[in-house]
């Protein structure tokens, strides 16, 4: 018998309270084990998530569940004071058996328990397959990293064991041990899952692929890299009708004018008769209505061939995709090549950069990147560890989190903050570029995807006045699709000024042409490694991109 889907969606609509649409008539169903949803930014990814979760109520059609849905958000807002037992679950449950174990024989503490006696053996071991040692526990949330919290959270999950749950892009803060360690947990996942990510690798571990394209979800059999073998040979076909409909059109279009030249001869011939006389005006008369009646007949044929030529080459158009793209043009510094920027000491040895040169600065998960980057731009030093000191104050810093932004604030106050001597139509101008137009830059930064949030937040950096000499990107892909990846490696790689990034997307550093990478370790120790690459841009980043100054 055929398995039921876990989710079907009919007819299912969200606009926001103030009327603007999210999603229309979206009508699918996912299957019981592993779907990868995909789509571009802000095309309602996170909001689907938010409709099958129940935390939002669809404005049209309806949402179903195959049973108790469990979500791990975008961003993970986290309760930082809480223990990891309490994230996982079972705080209460632990406890209670601990303090019969220690001779408190309460009946609240059996009440507690209930049949869960094996509650932390369970949750050591879920912490285990994360790759997470069993001492994590006890500590509390605020001690992890993001990545190490991230990965408690999917655990949670994973020990919760819902019927379906749902993943908003996981691998966000992550590093290369960590993200395999994730890749593990998906391929093992009991349940229905559903899987947002703008990791290729993580979604080649799935069952399904569903895109979210212009309103519509389409579903197909197969990892990644099966839906892009798919998408491609559906856009080959669908071009291919473009120019047959263009080539009909065309073709009909020609012969409606060469109709037109044969009528015209004919009415010329007509006239020349009737001027000489040359039959009785009664015959004369009844050919030319004739005529024109035969005329109006052909011109209405030949009419109706050439709408109906229109008409296929609108619906064969349509079926071909023009998916915009970001594409920010980022701003000449005025940067001498010998311009000392940044120095990092760990406290055996000092690395400066200068001019327009590319550093990356990768380590595993707790390390403290995110720490020294901070200290960087904040021009504070910690008590120990590596620190940072910036020899510019024109520093734009792009955080791993979008939100510092003011969520009530529209999209055009939060830009123009950073950039008041421009005006509201020249930053409308700019932010366009960023796909963000028209009434899109009068939404809050409340009801924004994180995609979206980000592009406020580069596009607040980017228009910053005066330009930034140096740019101080934490995570910069987390939340992208992979054409604005592709988009911000061109616009860095054209750029005039220094760059000092993290990330653990070997890949994104690969194409940026890096000049140096520093790897920080658990002792704070600053190291230098081989910078990978170099590597070439996808075709989706439109052609060859400019290359960067020397």
């Amino acid at each position: 018998m055929p398995v039921p889907p876990s989710i079907v969606l009919t007819d299912a609509g969200f606009a926001w309270p103030d009327g603007t649409p999210v999603l229309e008539h979206v009508s699918a169903s996912l299957g019981p084990g592993r779907t990868g949803l995909v789509g571009l930014n802000g095309s309602g990814k996170s909001t689907l998530l938010r409709l099958v979760a129940g935390e939002l109520a669809p404005t049209s059609g309806s949402v179903t569940t195959a049973g108790e849905v469990a979500r791990l958000p975008q961003g993970l807002p986290l309760r930082t004071r809480e223990r990891v037992l309490d994230l996982l679950g079972v705080g209460a449950a632990v406890d209670a058996v601990r303090a019969i174990a220690a001779g408190d024989a309460s009946p609240r503490h059996f009440d507690a328990v209930g049949e869960d006696w094996d509650a932390e053996a369970r949750a050591a071991a879920v912490l285990a397959e994360a790759g997470l040692p069993p001492d994590v526990l006890d500590r509390r949330v605020g001690e992890l990293s993001g990545g190490e919290a991230v990965l408690v959270a999917v655990a949670g999950l994973r020990l919760r064991a819902a019927p379906v749950t749902l993943l908003d892009e996981p691998t966000n803060d992550l590093d290369r041990e960590a993200r395999a360690r994730l890749r593990e947990l998906v391929r093992t996942w009991r349940g229905a899952l559903v899987l947002v990510s703008h990791d290729t690798a993580l979604l080649e571990e799935v069952d399904e692929t569903a895109e979210l394209h212009d309103g519509r979800l389409t579903v197909v059999s197969g990892a990644y890299s099966t839906y892009v073998a798919h998408v491609e040979a559906e856009q080959s076909a669908a071009l291919q009708a473009e120019r047959t409909a263009e080539q009909a059109l065309r073709r009909e279009q020609r012969q409606r004018v060469e109709a037109e030249t044969v009528l015209a001869r004919r009415q010329r011939y007509a006239a020349s008769d009737w001027a000489n006389k040359r039959r009785p005006r009664i015959v004369m008369n009844q050919r030319r209505t004739e005529a024109q009646v035969s005329a109006g007949k052909l011109r209405a044929r030949l009419d109706a061939d050439v709408a109906r030529a229109r008409t296929a080459l609108q619906e064969a158009s349509a079926r071909v995709r023009d998916d915009a793209a970001v594409r920010p043009v980022l701003p000449d510094p005025g940067l001498s090549a010998g311009r000392r920027l940044v120095d990092l000491h760990d406290g055996e040895r000092t690395w400066e950069l200068r001019g327009p040169e590319r550093v990356a600065l990768t380590g595993r998960n707790g390390v403290g990147k995110t720490t020294l980057l901070a200290a960087l731009v904040t021009g504070s030093r910690p008590a120990y560890g590596p620190w940072a000191v910036a020899r510019t104050e024109r520093v734009g810093y792009l955080p791993q989190r979008s939100d510092g932004l003011d969520p009530a604030a529209t999209v055009l106050e939060v830009v123009r903050e950073a950039a008041p001597s421009r005006t509201p139509q020249e930053v409308r101008y700019a932010l366009a570029r960023f796909l963000l137009r028209a009434d899109a830059v009068a939404r809050t930064v409340g009801t924004l995807s994180g995609g979206e949030r980000f592009r406020v937040a580069l596009a607040r950096l980017l228009l910053a006045d005066p330009a930034p000499q140096l740019l101080v990107l934490d995570e910069p892909t987390n939340d992208l699709d992979t054409q604005t990846v592709d988009q911000l490696v061109a616009a860095l790689r054209a750029y005039r000024g220094g760059l000092l990034v993290v990330s653990h997307d070997d890949g994104f550093l690969a194409r940026l042409e890096l000049d140096r990478r520093l790897e920080l370790d658990r002792d704070g120790r600053l190291s230098e490694l081989p910078a990978p690459g170099p590597a070439p841009v996808p075709a989706a980043a439109g052609g060859r991109p400019a290359r960067r100054p020397r």
